[in-house]
């Protein structure tokens, strides 16, 4: 049986509640034949933004955060970017450009052995932040994982894997990265390894501390009771509510691995010649290779620019995730 238009008068009559944009629903709404009005049940809800659009977002609209995010991009572009300008081979030696100081050709000057002071820095910054990012990188990111491990799977797991961290907290850090460095050599990947290797407990100890408030949570209960695996828990449900923490444990290590790496090398510990980094350069620059003083300079400013910025980024960052 059809209904008639006078079956649906009283929706006219149905005051508006909330806001003036409820809809109204009036007979002309309705086919005549008597079909279901069409409504958008959804008009109004806010779509839903996932976590890294979210934390985008919050980073663009953070003038400071933008601010020392453009001076990192800034310091590497330069790193990367000034030599090919220059044009200078940094370990080629010239004995007719010895000792030139400032000039159009040598933006830095050369040291005693002709060599190209900007093109120099330039690669010193290059290594010493890929040690720093590298070795970080690898100590939390192995850190998060054996921390997340220990506490998911907990008992006898939990215990035997917090012994292994306290037996590597209980070894100074120095001595580790001597031995290290004896063993396999003073190059560049072995400083990265041998920071990565001293590092990595703190970020484990964090992770499971992390962890073990959000493994009890309903959304990580119902994940497990579906099977998921646990590669899945831990990306989908566990990372992203560590991120922030994660980034301020990044933030801090990568400083602290750029003057650990400048002091190593500095004292003859660490990279050797015929590589270059910044530790290198300061040390060579602070004594006879070099006339100018403004090269030692340069070379002690750029490791304190450096953590200087990462210092100040990672809580902006932080607060943006």
């Amino acid at each position: 049986m059809a209904a008639s238009n006078q079956d649906f008068q009283f929706f006219k009559k149905v005051p508006t509640v909330g806001s003036e944009a409820a809809p109204v629903v009036s007979d002309a709404t309705f086919d005549q034949s008597g079909a279901t009005p069409e409504i958008n049940v959804h008009e109004g809800v806010p779509k839903s933004v996932g976590f890294w659009a979210s934390a985008r977002h919050k980073l663009f609209k953070d003038r400071l955060a933008m601010f020392w995010t453009v001076i990192l991009i800034l310091i590497v572009m330069v790193a990367l970017i000034g030599p090919k300008i220059q044009h200078y081979d940094p370990n080629l030696i010239r004995v007719d450009s010895r000792n030139i100081g400032l000039s159009a050709a040598h933006w830095l000057g050369t040291d005693r052995l002709g060599r190209d002071l900007f093109t120099r820095l330039c690669l010193g910054v290059q290594v010493s932040l890929l040690v720093a990012i590298l070795s970080t990188i690898l100590a939390i990111g192995f850190g998060t994982i054996y921390g997340m491990t220990m506490a998911f799977f907990g008992g006898w797991v939990d215990e035997v894997m917090m012994r292994i961290i306290e037996v590597f907290n209980s070894l100074p850090s120095l001595l580790i990265t001597m031995l290290l460095m004896i063993v396999l050599g003073d190059g560049v990947w072995t400083m990265l390894f041998a920071l990565a290797v001293t590092s990595w407990s703190s970020s484990a100890r964090q992770a499971r501390g992390l962890v073990m408030q959000l493994r009890g949570l309903d959304y990580v209960t119902a994940a497990v009771m579906l099977d998921t695996p646990l590669w899945r828990i831990m990306t989908r449900h566990l990372v992203p509510n560590m991120m922030s923490i994660l980034i301020l444990d990044i933030g801090q290590s990568i400083p602290q691995n750029i003057f650990g790496e400048a002091s190593l090398s500095f004292l003859g510990m660490g990279i050797q010649a015929p590589n270059t980094s910044l530790g290198i350069l300061i040390f060579k620059w602070s004594g006879s290779d070099v006339a100018a003083p403004h090269a030692a300079l340069c070379a002690d400013s750029s490791v304190g620019c450096n953590c200087f910025c990462f210092q100040h980024c990672r809580g902006r960052l932080a607060g943006c995730a």
